[in-house]
């Protein structure tokens, strides 16, 4: 039960900062994963209509949530490496709009550059550099939300010209700002449904790449998930060069051709789902690992579970290849289009080595 004496509105707002000087007033618990953290937790922040405020950590879990193993709620307070990191997010956070270096950080924080470089990644899954990267999209894509001109959001975030958030607009919005400003309105998506080792198949595309491949028991389904998933979108069923040719590339894949699948690809995501789809990626054909082996192999080996959302929440089967995940006991786990499918698939991975 949420505590009365718990302002929510200020509290919420103190997670969404990471603001260490209310950690030890409350903690947060999110419903969808089960977890409570203190409020400087590094975490992606959750969706606020999911979260619950707590006095303690004793009542937080009478409530049945369990402790982060990340941020440690039930300690007494955050050890001399955490809060150095801290006071690095927080001087980060603070001068977006600079050209900051390792060695100046490192002054600014008390702690030579090798070492900041190492305890942050560790604590954080990001170096500096890339923590700053992923908090100017953060902003950008926050006062696009809130209607401002890309102008005004490409300086308001950060980035020292409009070039800079043009270059990297595709990685971390999967459209330009400008349409990313309109939910999606006006992009352009072009699908084609096939037959495959699989069952139906639908390949679909911008410009810039591919942004679905997905599998299903009928034509019907896979458009009507499609647009569900882009329903602010242009969607038409045709092909093209581009698609034709990426649809023969993920078909000779299947069939044991191409060991490596390499299609340009045009998504949304956020820069962890990007670190862990990328370590995917990595994972010869005909191997597996389990979740707890990529998120060791990222530095988070606490953060399975985090895995195993990205896993879930991709979009594009094989050329992003969550299938070679598993659980830790050798078992198939999850698949966003059916265990059983995820079954044969490595299968006939293993038949093609």
């Amino acid at each position: 039960m949420e505590t009365n004496a718990i302002d929510p509105t200020s509290a919420w707002a103190a997670v969404e900062s990471r603001d260490s000087r209310f950690d030890g007033r409350f903690v947060y618990a999110v419903a969808s994963t089960g977890i409570y953290c203190r409020p400087s937790c590094p975490s992606r922040r959750p969706n606020p209509r999911k979260v619950a405020f707590f006095s303690s950590a004793a009542e937080a879990e009478g409530a049945g949530y369990r402790a982060c193993r990340r941020c440690r709620p039930k300690s007494a307070g955050p050890t001399d490496p955490e809060r150095a990191v801290e006071r690095a997010r927080a001087w980060l956070d603070e001068h977006l709009d600079e050209p900051v270096t390792l060695a100046g950080l490192g002054e600014a924080v008390g702690l030579s550059p090798w070492h900041l470089q190492r305890t942050f990644k560790r604590l954080t899954g990001l170096t500096p550099k890339e923590y700053a990267a992923a908090r100017r999209v953060e902003r950008l894509k926050s006062h696009l939300k809130k209607g401002d001109d890309v102008t005004t959001a490409t300086y308001e975030a950060g980035y020292g010209s409009g070039s800079r958030v043009y270059e990297q607009s595709d990685a971390r919005l999967g459209m330009t700002p400008a349409t990313y400003r309109r939910g999606g309105q006006g992009a352009s998506i072009r699908y084609r449904v096939t037959d495959s080792p699989l069952g139906r198949m639908l390949v679909a595309a911008t410009d810039r790449g591919v942004c679905a491949v997905t599998f299903g028991a009928s034509d019907t389904e896979l458009a009507a998930g499609l647009r569900g998933e882009y329903p602010n979108a242009q969607i038409r069923e045709g092909s093209d060069p581009a698609l034709e040719s990426w649809t023969s590339a993920i078909l000779q894949h299947l069939d044991g051709e191409d060991p490596r699948l390499a299609l340009p690809l045009d998504l949304r995501a956020t820069a962890f789902q990007w670190r862990v789809w990328r370590a995917l990626q990595e994972i010869p054909r005909g191997e597996t690992r389990s979740y707890g082996e990529v998120a060791a192999a990222l530095g988070r080996p606490g953060a399975a579970r985090a895995v195993a959302r990205a896993c879930a929440s991709n979009r594009v089967a094989l050329a992003v290849p969550c299938h070679r995940v598993v659980r830790g006991d050798g078992d198939a786990g999850g698949y966003r289009w059916g265990e059983e499918r995820k079954r044969r698939l490595l299968a006939l991975e293993r038949q093609a080595r």
